[in-house]
């Protein structure tokens, strides 16, 4: 398999598993826990897997630099501020809209790139943000939803959420010099678990929630699908592709969660939010398919004496 088709796979997984959280913390809630109780045990359970991993395996942690530990610091505190912003958000917003308002990492993180880069988006790239764009309004089903009334607040959160997400991403395509990936996760996921401390529940520990009434069994869902796989996956695979297409390429998460929350939560599916599944799938793969097609045009093409 071509190397950067590969590195594309590893970001779809990542953002497929994070597709998953919102219907696992909508099954917490059923089993009577908050949602703050819930991103309470994502991070710290997350936390203790990649500590045994990293006890198991290399004990150690290298020495960085200052550039190397900021850059670290910076993603781990926009991991935790996602969370705590996204799931602010959902007291405000309709849980479609919060979807819809999240995913407006995908320009946000374009612009991001062009800027740090000093370029400016290639037609590909916008091409896929409109595509992208219209599949999710059809897919989180908005078009259905009363938007009067909602208060400011709900949209700054959404939207706060959406440029934190998109920091993350940058910062995960930085690529840090001495260290492996399982330390750069450790200290991604502690510095996120400060915030999550701070912010959130972390009295689910002594109060017995966490360990005595069950909610452990959540927090290891949310802990692998939520810190181990999309932390581990994109530090090794956005380094390699960059952060522009690093979030065109996130945008698989929303047709995750939409398909997920059919199956388990059995809420209905319309034929425009199919509709939409199709488009975010098709714009995601957009800029691949035409560079590839860019590509394979340049090496057919005669070579000049």
């Amino acid at each position: 398999m071509n190397k950067n088709l590969l590195y594309a796979l590893l970001i779809v997984i990542a953002s497929s598993s994070y597709g998953i959280l919102s219907t696992i913390v909508k099954v917490a809630m059923q089993h009577g826990f908050t949602s703050g109780e819930a991103v309470s045990s994502q991070y710290i359970i997350g936390f203790m897997l990649v500590l045994t991993i990293f006890i198991a395996t290399q004990r150690q942690l290298p020495k960085l630099s200052k550039k190397g530990l900021l850059i670290l610091v910076c993603a781990g505190i926009f991991t935790g501020t996602t969370g705590i912003v996204y799931g602010e958000s959902l007291k405000y917003l309709p849980a479609s809209l919060a979807v819809v308002m999240l995913f407006q990492f995908t320009w946000i993180g374009l612009l991001l790139d062009c800027a740090l880069h000093k370029r400016l988006p290639s037609r590909a790239e916008v091409i896929s943000l409109i595509v992208l764009f219209a599949g999710t309004i059809l897919a989180a089903g908005v078009l259905n939803v009363d938007l009067s009334g909602i208060p400011i607040q709900g949209w700054l959160l959404g939207f706060t959420a959406a440029f934190t997400f998109a920091c993350f991403i940058q910062f995960n395509s930085r690529p840090v010099e001495g260290i492996t990936t399982t330390s750069r996760v450790l200290i991604v996921s502690f510095v996120a678990l400060i915030l999550i401390c701070i912010f959130l529940n972390p009295e689910i520990v002594w109060n017995g929630k966490l360990f005595n009434e069950g909610l452990w069994k959540f927090g290891l869902a949310l802990g692998i699908f939520g810190i181990i796989l999309p932390i581990y996956l994109f530090s090794i695979a956005v380094p390699k592709v960059g952060g522009a297409l690093a979030s065109i390429l996130s945008a698989i998460e929303l047709p995750v969660a939409v398909t997920v929350s059919v199956i388990v939560l059995h809420e209905p599916l319309t034929s425009l939010q199919i509709a939409g599944i199709i488009l975010v799938i098709i714009g995601m793969m957009l800029p691949t398919i035409l560079a590839q097609r860019q590509q394979k045009k340049k090496s057919l093409e005669p070579v000049s004496k």
